[in-house]
């Protein structure tokens, strides 16, 4: 049985049946399927990673929009355009750091993602990268996409998923 933690059209995580330390986890948001090239977990590493984010977040971590006057997606395309072009600094390298977000193992591999934090709203902008998905779907080549969310929401989502793939009984994920 599948288990999904959140709305589609946000952010969501869809959780497939348990093994000893593999899991079937796949990542949507904005409507667009994340993990689309890898989509099994290492459950202990996994859960680890994502644990972190929510507990960064829980605790008042991210950092608000680097630019100012630019939209999120002007901002994450700034964030990546010396790294793209093999002339970063060290100061470049160190700011994109602080915006980079989903650094989930194997299953988010395929895709850049930034996150901007104002309070208690969250902007999540994320592109695929990957030639073989960018020969598959085209239409995504170059594209920026972006999802805002209450940071609340997306933190339940997460400790929501952790406590799932920990097999927590009757947890609010679910029945």
């Amino acid at each position: 049985m599948n288990v999904v933690l959140g709305d589609r059209s946000r952010f969501a995580v869809e959780v497939g049946g348990p093994t000893a330390q593999l899991r079937r986890v796949d990542l949507w948001m904005a409507g667009k399927w994340l993990t689309r090239d890898d989509h099994t977990v290492f459950v202990p590493q996994f859960r680890s990673d994502v644990l972190d984010t929510a507990t960064r977040l829980r605790s008042g971590g991210g950092s608000p929009l680097p630019f100012d006057g630019l939209s999120p997606v002007a901002a994450h395309r700034r964030l990546m355009l010396r790294a793209e072009n093999d002339d970063e600094t060290d100061a470049d390298y160190e700011l994109r750091s602080r915006f980079q977000a989903l650094h989930w193992g194997p299953t988010t591999d395929n895709v850049t993602t930034h996150l901007f934090r104002d309070e208690d709203c969250l902007v999540i902008t994320w592109e695929f990268w990957r030639e073989k998905h960018l020969l598959a779907h085209p239409e995504h080549a170059g594209q920026v996409f972006m999802v805002e969310m209450s940071t609340h929401e997306f933190v339940m989502i997460l400790e929501n998923l952790v406590a799932l793939l920990d097999g927590a009984p009757g947890a609010p994920y679910g029945p």
